[in-house]
């Protein structure tokens, strides 16, 4: 089958994000601030066009109740505060105080803050805490890999019709063709069991790391 897509240099890149709405100095505050405290981590946050197509999907289905799976120094969680109206709610599962706390600032700064409840724990068990309802308008997993199908399983119930999950790193850097490692493996078989889930449609989109949207029916 030819394909339409092309290879991303880092010219091409910095024109796709020159050409949409372009991060705020907010934004790029906590992007610089999580490299320059985290270089070695740096790259489990969001690439900056992540964080405007998460606000712009958020806004695009009128999500007023979320919940973000992973949410290390905030970018994520950030762009989805943003989208939801004032009253919206945004559940936040993670495992770091410390990471989390970098977050906390600039949720208070942004003036989202009251928009967003912070759950620390295992998300595998924190999660089960949440209403059963279907109730969910908008949910992003970008947590620790082997998790993604306990993640799944919890979230796709408590998703209401028309409901979007937006999940990362779906292509680990390309090697989700030849997996090398246990997070490989282990977004390798979550690939797999959420193609053959009924509950919803899907599609993977080649964005940073690989995005896969899910729709509830």
């Amino acid at each position: 089958m030819p394909t339409k897509s092309i290879p991303l240099t880092a010219d091409l890149h910095a024109y796709v994000l020159a050409h949409g709405s372009p991060p705020d100095e907010l934004t790029r505050e906590l992007i610089d601030e999580t490299v320059s405290l985290l270089p070695a981590d740096a790259g489990m946050q969001i690439a900056p066009e992540q964080a405007g197509l998460l606000t712009f999907l958020t806004r695009l289905v009128n999500a007023r109740q979320a919940v973000e799976v992973g949410t290390f120094t905030g970018l994520s969680s950030l762009a989805i505060a943003r989208g939801l109206p004032d009253d919206g709610r945004l559940t936040c599962f993670d495992i770091s105080e410390e990471y989390t706390a970098v977050a906390r600032r600039y949720w208070a700064r942004a003036g989202v803050e009251d928009r967003i409840e912070l759950r620390i724990g295992p998300a595998a068990d924190t999660l089960r805490a949440l209403p059963t309802e279907p109730y969910l308008d908008f949910v992003f997993i970008d947590a620790d890999k082997p998790g993604y199908l306990t993640y799944w399983a919890e979230l796709v119930p408590r998703m209401r019709t028309g409901g979007l999950i937006v999940v990362d790193n779906v292509l680990r850097g390309g090697r989700i063709l030849a997996p090398q490692t246990v997070a490989d493996q282990a977004i390798a078989e979550f690939n797999e069991a959420v193609l053959t889930d009924g509950r919803v449609e899907l599609v993977m989109l080649p964005i940073a790391d690989g995005l896969t949207l899910a729709r509830r029916r």
